[in-house]
């Protein structure tokens, strides 16, 4: 390769959406990168890509893979093209780039992906564990353990493949193999169980070595659903794993689960998903997973038959402990009881530090809200027992935080302390999956940050393994609807390509042979005998209008928002099924009534009798994901599938204008909601449009600028309103702060989104305590328009990854002034800006390899000052056009400033 001479270089390489993977089950995995180059008008030419097979030097006898000079400023989604990776195999790999001057970078820092065990010959291990009479009641969690030892030879690598019928904790020589936790995770267990592959080489060591795992319930075996019921996946534990080291001489040293493990039980007592954890540190055993210890009284492992189920590689991010929350205050209700007020309320559970006479018991009670008397608010979690007992050991300060339960929780109800409590007695330990950080959203209306922390922390507290609906009650299911409704502002707030990528698997093995999605997944539904219903005709838990939908819209959108086809590829077939089961099951392309409707509706006399037509709810949809499939099918060239629902799309379309739109022009139901799907999915047309916007106004002013939909309705209210030129309404709408509205519970103090509008009234108090989460993520849908309107962060319809970005704010509600970034695929991307009387001032920042489509809030073109330099020939400081009163510039990577008149 010639002497490099530019300063960019490629950084941020991923694999699949993932930094360095161990254990991928993917022989020709995705490959991605980011263009460091702070340069103005910075971009890639071309690229080269080398890869080497386990060598971070790349010697040419090593190379496995090398492109070449590429031509293109492609870097997402580009296909490992090396020979197919083999079980174990590690490739290093590094990219150098072309900058937009036509010179050459320097090669990356090597990044690397590893294969897991691809063929399943390459398990040695067996399934083992303890038996017991789990499926009955709560019991004992089983420890197992096995002593080993390793030659005396110098340890080059050591991985550790491990899954579970349950959950499990592994150690070795004492010592956490990881800081995940609920692993391996909640998939579709009838289909498909998740395997993790750890690098253990620091663990391990010559001679003398031993490894520890504990197994809890879980979603497997403990409680799911209302009424909660156990062992629905089955009624005993058990673990799968093996141990592999690699030797300096070459040999491979595997030490797999069999016979020739131990068991017994230890502190933990009972551990349940929704009901707590019970710990007694009486029962603890120091050294028992660590070489030398006693265990005389252990017996040995229980040997089950293997699941039908595959075993597969985790695709996505585990759960982890993140922030850590101090009490606010902490209050005496009598009696030794105390109540810990955190100040925020979240998913998560309690650390307890204290102290006490052995045998002595601390019991911790979880809630969100709090009873007009002070006690805890508790009827909403329905049969969750939402409590973990501690029993001291009586040896000085103790610690205790639950392995294998979480709650949903702003305050804690703590009695049995032997002494009074400080604000070091209990931390607030938040628990979601592993999501970085990706967007921020702040401005001048505190409420209206506030409302964005509230997106934030429902988000976090419910994207813990699934999307769940909430943390608290006997639910906590990845209903699909909440899903698919919210995945914009997801992507927004957080990186979720993996996560949901894990998700949608389980999504798509919960389809019916039919072609119908479940209305969860993973689908309880299918594994409960008492909550089954007929499936391939339109039954109650599958095939659901806006519940189903979520098959094709979240892939849809995880690829809009990351760049990369590779889920889109894989989902595909599945969401033609469903294009195909919809079809079958209309009536002249009409869609019949389905569950769900616009669920939750404010008008609703119950939470599905919505005033919107059920029908109409499930045709518009019909034609919404007809419509992506179009679009879908043309990524990968299947011209006949073009065809086929690009003529299926228009038909859907005239079925709906025929049956739903009355002789008077009004639709069906005549809601906000019916006409905001006709308006968002293009099923209206001419006069028809045009009086339906008329009417959405007026249904809205007639409610005195407040919102009477649902779940299906809400998301697409201010989006819609800002489609049609209507912005000025939904910041009237957005800024209500009487019920119902986004910022009535912030009124109220509320710190995460609400299931209803109405959870908590000023008049009535608490809404229908059988379903009434205070933290629901659904309504928090709305942030996707505090990101691309308000603070103006947005791609052109025709981008992916934000590869072509719209900046495009639209001040208005009395904000004086708006901050927005988002990491995206290509790099940062951040756009502010200030509005002083008339003078409206905006900053954008570019990331290098994007361009920018700009729009200055202006009277005129001419009032349009551009305030940064030009500092390179393809940078224009003139509008190319001005529309809509604003000036419209195209321009690419870089900081760029603007003044305008408006």
């Amino acid at each position: 390769m010639s002497t490099p001479q530019s300063n960019a270089f490629a950084t941020k390489l991923r694999v699949n959406l993932r930094t360095n993977p161990i254990g991928i089950g993917d022989r020709t995995p995705r490959l991605s990168w980011q263009l460091h180059d702070q340069r103005p008008g910075a971009a890639q030419m071309a690229y080269r890509l080398q890869a080497s097979l386990d060598d971070p030097n790349f010697e040419p006898h090593h190379l496995t893979w090398d492109t070449g000079r590429i031509d293109t400023d492609g870097n997402t989604d580009i296909a490992y093209d090396g020979p197919p990776l083999k079980s174990r195999e590690r490739i290093y790999w590094r990219v150098a780039i072309w900058d937009a001057w036509g010179q050459l970078s320097q090669w990356s820092d090597p990044a690397f992906f590893e294969a897991g065990l691809l063929d399943e010959n390459d398990w040695k291990g067996e399934w083992i564990g303890r038996l017991d009479n789990g499926d009955k009641l709560t019991v004992p969690v089983p420890y197992l353990r096995r002593e080993f030892q390793l030659p005396c030879t110098s340890i080059v690598s050591a991985r550790l493949y491990i899954s579970a019928r349950g959950l499990f904790e592994a150690t070795i020589n004492g010592q956490p193999v990881t800081e995940d936790r609920f692993a391996p995770g909640w998939t579709e267990y009838e289909k498909s169980i998740p395997y993790l592959a750890y690098d253990v080489t620091h663990l391990t060591r010559k001679g003398d070595n031993a490894i520890g795992i504990v197994l809890g319930d879980g979603w497997y075996r403990g409680n799911l659903f209302h009424p909660p019921v156990r062992a629905n996946y089955g009624p005993q534990l058990s673990v799968i794993c093996q141990l592999e080291v690699l030797l300096s001489n070459g040999e491979r040293e595997i030490i797999a689960s069999n016979t020739r493990w131990q068991s017994s039980t230890g502190p933990i007592r009972a551990s349940d998903i929704y009901d707590g954890e019970t710990y007694d540190a009486r029962k603890e055993m120091p050294g028992w997973d660590k070489a030398g210890f006693e265990g005389k009284r252990w017996s040995a492992v229980d040997r089950f038959a293997p699941p039908a189920a595959e075993i597969v590689p985790r695709q996505g991010p585990l759960t982890r402990k993140q922030e850590a929350l101090s009490p606010q205050s902490i209050r005496s209700r009598g009696n030794g009881i105390y109540i810990f007020d955190f100040g925020q309320n979240l998913a998560g559970a309690a650390q307890l530090r204290v102290k006490g006479p052995r045998g002595h018991k601390v019991t911790l009670r979880f809630a969100e809200m709090l009873d007009e008397d002070g006690s805890l608010y508790v009827e909403n979690l329905r049969q969750a027992k939402a409590t973990d007992h501690y029993f001291c050991s009586g040896e000085g300060a103790e610690t205790f935080f639950p392995s294998f339960s979480y709650h949903g929780f702003r305050y804690v109800e703590v009695s049995g302390l032997a002494n009074r409590p400080t604000k070091k007695t209990l931390t607030a330990i938040a628990l979601h999956s592993e999501m970085p950080a990706t967007g921020s959203f702040e401005c001048s209306n505190t409420h209206l940050n506030q409302l964005q922390s509230n997106i934030r922390w429902g988000q976090k507290s419910n994207f813990l393994e699934i999307p769940s609906d909430c943390p608290q009650r006997d639910e906590r299911l990845g209903w699909t609807g909440d899903a698919q409704v919210f995945i914009p502002t997801a992507a927004f707030n957080f990186d979720v390509s993996s996560f949901f990528s894990q998700w949608i698997d389980a999504l798509n093995d919960g389809q019916t042979a039919g072609g119908a999605y479940p209305d969860i997944a993973p689908d309880v539904f299918s594994v409960r005998k008492e909550l089954k219903f007929s499936i391939d005709t339109h039954s109650r838990r599958h095939g659901n209008a806006g519940w189903s939908d979520a098959g094709v819209i979240c892939p849809w959108e995880i690829y809009k928002a990351y760049g990369d086809a590779t889920l889109l590829e894989r989902c595909y077939t599945h969401m033609v099924s469903w294009i195909d089961y919809q079809e079958k099951t209309s009536n002249k392309l009409i869609r019949p009534a389905t569950a769900y409707g616009d669920w939750l509706a404010v008008d609703a006399i119950k939470p599905e009798w919505a005033p919107t037509p059920c029908e109409l709810v499930g045709t518009a949809y019909f034609a919404h994901t007809t419509s992506l499939m179009a679009k879908i099918a043309g990524i990968f060239g299947y011209e006949e599938d073009v065809e086929r629902f690009s003529k299926l799309r228009t038909k859907i379309g005239n079925a709906f204008r025929q049956e739903f739109v009355t002789p008077s022009g009004l639709l069906a139901g005549d809601t906000q909601t019916a006409y905001l799907l006709a308006l968002s999915f293009d099923l209206l047309e001419g006069t028809h449009r045009e009086r339906a916007i008329l009417r959405l106004v007026e249904l809205i002013e007639r409610k005195e600028n407040h919102l009477s939909t649902g779940f299906i309705g809400t998301p697409l209210l201010c989006p819609t309103l800002s489609r049609f030129g209507l912005t000025d309404l939904a910041y009237r709408l957005l800024l209500q702060k009487s019920y119902p509205g986004w910022l009535y519970p912030i009124e109220n103090g509320a710190t995460t989104m609400w299931e209803r509008w109405n959870s908590w009234t000023k008049e009535n108090g608490f809404g229908d305590d059988g379903m009434n989460s205070f933290n629901h993520y659904a309504h928090g849908a709305i942030g996707e328009w505090l990101y691309r309107t308000v603070g103006g962060i947005d791609q052109l319809s025709d981008s992916v990854g934000y590869k072509r970005l719209l900046f495009r704010p639209q001040p208005g509600g009395g904000l004086e002034w708006a901050k927005t970034s988002l990491e995206t695929s290509q790099g940062m991307a951040r756009c502010e800006w200030k509005l002083k009387g008339t003078q409206f001032e905006l900053e954008v920042e570019i990331p290098p390899n994007a361009i920018g489509e700009i729009h200055i809030p202006a009277r005129n073109s001419d009032s349009i000052e551009f305030l940064s330099d030009p500092t390179w020939e393809r940078i224009h400081t003139k509008p190319y056009k001005y529309s809509q009163q604003a000036g419209i510039y195209t321009l690419p990577a870089g900081i760029f400033r603007f003044r305008s008149q408006s």
